[in-house]
């Protein structure tokens, strides 16, 4: 993989968990204090565009929607997809 393409990479890695961490603490807030929550749909959407790894990552250190078995299920699943596809791409390219 040219340097270009990895930093392009990193850098995009780095905002989608950025905005996987920022949701998760706003919609954990927003729980605490009955205000509007952020769709379990936008929530997954983040994930798959690569946020999971800062998803799931935060979910179990503030325990929120950790009783939720398509969270606990879905987010190590979109993780692990993305782990494979990032291996197969190094791998091929």
């Amino acid at each position: 993989m040219p340097q270009n393409d990895l930093a392009v990479f990193l850098w995009y890695w780095l905002l989608a968990n950025g905005a996987a961490l920022t949701l998760t603490l706003y919609d954990k807030r927003a729980a605490r204090q009955g205000h509007w929550r952020i769709p379990e749909s936008t929530l997954f959407t983040v994930a798959a565009l690569g946020g999971a790894l800062a998803m799931l990552a935060s979910m179990l250190l503030i325990r929120h929607k950790t009783r939720h078995k398509k969270f606990m299920a879905g987010l190590p699943a979109i993780l692990a997809l993305q782990i494979l596809t990032a291996g197969l791409c190094v791998v091929l390219l």
